[in-house]
């Protein structure tokens, strides 16, 4: 029997497996996944079990992460509900299935585990939302926290907060990419280096994400405490508040969880 067992493996499983082995929530040998395009690289970078099909990852597998595409979820469960045990723990990825609605499709009470991931998993810095089925144990839930906070920490929330925390943290780090990529072209403009630039404007992100998490201080406060008066931080403030900066982020955010909500209702 596997520990935890793959259906798919894309960016975003392979950046779990990997936390998961690095922090050793798993050892290799306890490791069986099925994809169907070039297992072999994953055989020899991670020296993990590749499963002859999806069945098998199914009737071997104690925890089984249904990395793949919400339009093959339908498919992949109906592939494998008759291999499942009670007992067995399905993570589910993706944004489009609801608890109740991945249950429905194995046709009973399948223990389930709603995961948002999001993709700074890949350096072992994610933040993963979760809720649970309500017939997973205490037991059940700690070894599934245990699973995502080897590759980032984790949060609890009730499943219909999902939506919000999908766009917050799992779409986030596009709208991060797209603040860091603007303040490396200002600074291209400048005449720093293009290079040189993207490194000012990461750290800086990070720096500053990382005094909002170990200080406790309000980032309105942070903010406050770098504006001098009369002075060039916060010319800058002023000028982004006049462009709608604030209300272009939750505005953006807002969309996003209006799609998420669509998404929810095409299937």
């Amino acid at each position: 029997m596997f520990k935890l067992g793959f259906i798919g493996l894309g960016n975003m499983g392979k950046a779990m497996l990997s936390g998961a082995l690095k922090n050793k929530y798993v050892k290799n040998t306890e490791v069986i996944f099925r994809k169907n395009r070039n297992p072999e690289e994953i055989v020899e970078k991670y020296k993990v079990t590749s499963a002859k099909d999806n069945i098998e990852v199914a009737q071997k597998s104690k925890i089984i992460v249904l990395a793949v595409k919400p339009n093959i979820y339908a498919e992949i469960i109906e592939e494998i509900k008759d291999s499942v045990s009670e007992n067995t723990i399905i993570m589910n990825i993706t944004p489009s299935f609801s608890i109740k609605e991945i249950q429905n499709l194995f046709g009973k009470n399948i223990k389930v585990a709603r995961a948002m991931p999001n993709t700074p998993a890949m350096v072992n810095a994610g933040i993963t939302g979760l809720c649970f089925s309500d017939n997973m144990t205490d037991s059940d839930k700690e070894d599934i926290i245990n699973f995502t906070n080897s590759f980032g920490e984790t949060v609890i929330i009730k499943e219909d907060l999902m939506g919000g925390l999908s766009a917050i943290s799992g779409s986030g780090p596009a709208y991060i990419y797209m603040l860091i990529e603007a303040m490396a072209d200002a600074g291209v403009k400048e005449g720093i280096s293009r290079k040189d630039s993207y490194k000012l404007a990461a750290k800086t992100v990070e720096g500053a994400a990382k005094m909002v998490l170990e200080t406790g201080i309000h980032p309105g406060e942070l903010k406050d405490n770098v504006c001098s008066p009369g002075g060039t931080t916060i010319a800058g403030v002023i000028e982004l508040e006049n462009n709608g900066f604030r209300s272009s982020i939750i505005k953006g955010i807002g969309k996003t969880v209006d799609r998420f909500k669509e998404m929810n209702e095409e299937k």
